[in-house]
């Protein structure tokens, strides 16, 4: 498969998914509150554009803070995890409590602690949705270099600092951006959830709330459409950004294996 069908099929099928759902809400006259049709999503995403645009740059900021603040605390935890047993055992069960928080309860609870003007809240819950799956993964990475090689660096007299920059990290490296780029969905998806109890007014997942309470349908769902927007911007990012620190794992298998041998 070229490189230009692998763009033009998504690109075709949801043009064709779009076409779809015009098509079923104009003939089968389907209400808005049901389904609105996407003309009219359009239609409301380009009069509140400057609305959007503002309100999706105050929840990706607290999806960016959370994700930084979550990814730095699960990658110096994993670190510390796979250095020692005892730091390892104490952070499983940990972590175990931390993946199972029901975010719609806490939000709410974290907007009360800190005051209906202030974002820690919000940010909060992002980082706690990334710092699970970085501190999984990463600490799965650190584990991953073979003990032939850590016997290798041993023999070097390399300290532990150097034996961590120089294998531990480069063997770690698939593991970590794996953890970040679901981090980068989840941490968007959690500022949305907690938008909706309480906070500041302005982000979209407020909006999103606002907009259905007062039956503008449409309009909500070119909030969705935002939100769904800024969560592939996230995802795009980490995305480059591995590409960028690894351009080897861009590039596809050689045909044939990666040796080849010539007969003479």
């Amino acid at each position: 498969m070229t490189r230009a069908t692998r763009v033009a099929a998504p690109l075709l099928l949801g043009l064709a998914v779009l076409v779809g759902w015009q098509l079923v809400v104009s003939v089968g006259g389907v209400d808005d509150y049901l389904l609105p049709s996407p003309l009219a999503i359009v239609a409301e995403m380009g009069e509140f554009l400057p609305t959007l645009l503002g309100s999706a740059g105050i929840t990706g900021t607290n999806a960016l803070v959370g994700l930084v603040l979550g990814t730095l605390v699960g990658i110096l935890l994993a670190l510390a995890a796979s250095f020692s047993r005892t730091v390892d055992a104490l952070a499983a069960p940990v972590v175990a409590a931390l993946a199972v928080v029901p975010i719609v309860a806490l939000a709410p609870v974290l907007n009360s602690m800190y005051g209906a003007d202030s974002e820690f809240g919000r940010r909060a819950i992002a980082g706690l949705a990334t710092f699970v799956p970085v501190f999984v993964n990463a600490l799965r990475g650190f584990r991953q270099a073979r003990p032939v090689h850590r016997d290798l660096m041993h023999v070097y007299a390399a300290s532990r600092w150097q034996t961590t920059l120089r294998l531990t990290l480069p063997a770690a490296r698939p593991f970590l951006f794996t953890g970040i780029r679901i981090a980068s969905s989840l941490a968007v998806i959690s500022a949305l959830v907690a938008e909706y109890f309480g906070g500041p007014r302005g982000g979209l997942g407020g909006l999103i709330s606002t907009s259905a309470a007062s039956s503008a349908y449409p309009r909500a769902w070119a909030y969705v459409v935002g939100a769904i927007v800024l969560g592939l911007v996230f995802y795009v990012a980490t995305a480059l950004a591995e590409r960028l620190a690894d351009p080897m794992s861009s590039r596809p298998p050689r045909a044939g294996g990666t040796t080849s041998t010539t007969t003479q």
